[in-house]
């Protein structure tokens, strides 16, 4: 692949890309009071993905076909490209704004840090999550660290069931959120809660 050759312009200008984006899924969590923590899952593999692929086009073989074209692992590479950096920019999004940390456990006992959207209404705060990661942390009438703004303190979380609490948390969520509404636009996310989103009052503990 020649230096001049269209391929290897779009090689090095998306490796670029996924580098930029690979670091950002790591460095936005610095905007954040308190104690820094990796991302994790998803999240974690977005980041080294888009560093790995990002590596991989800036440093790639040069193919040596006669017609410029592109080497077969710069294609596949350029191919999978776009799917990585839309994990990878959803993950740096996501921390754009207001994240908060339940400290919880899991089925395990294992420590879980649960990194939240979260909005305020009727003197408490409330956060949404699937009924999965509810009943995998065992949440309902849990007392838990809450890390906000840099600050811990201790919360009782009460699972909400009225569906009106479920759907004005989403309508406050989209609010707040710009990365909420632009995926609606995208369609990631509906025009209102899932049927397995779930709604937790956090109040603090007595």
């Amino acid at each position: 692949m020649n230096e001049a050759t269209p391929w290897a312009r779009t090689a090095r200008i998306m490796g670029w890309l996924m580098l930029a984006v690979g670091i950002s899924v790591f460095a936005i969590r610095l905007q954040h009071a308190g104690p820094y923590e990796l991302p994790e899952q998803g999240n974690l593999r977005a980041g080294l993905f888009a560093l790995a692929i990002g590596v991989a086009l800036l440093l790639t073989p040069r193919a040596r076909s006669a017609g410029g074209g592109s080497s077969i692992p710069t294609l596949l590479l350029l191919i999978i490209s776009p799917v990585v950096l839309f994990f990878a920019l959803y993950a740096t999004l996501a921390e754009l704004e207001e994240v908060v940390v339940l400290r919880a456990t899991d089925s395990s006992g294992a420590p879980s840090n649960l990194r939240l959207w979260i909005v305020d209404a009727e003197g408490a705060a409330w956060v949404s999550m699937s009924t999965g990661k509810l009943e995998e942390h065992s949440l309902d009438g849990a007392q838990l660290d809450l890390l906000r703004a840099g600050e811990t303190t201790c919360v009782v979380a009460t699972l909400s069931s009225d569906p009106a609490e479920n759907e004005r948390t989403f309508r406050l969520r989209d609010e707040k959120y710009s990365v909420q509404r632009l995926g609606r636009m995208i369609g990631m996310f509906g025009d209102g809660p899932g049927p397995d989103t779930v709604t937790l009052r956090l109040d603090p503990c007595p």
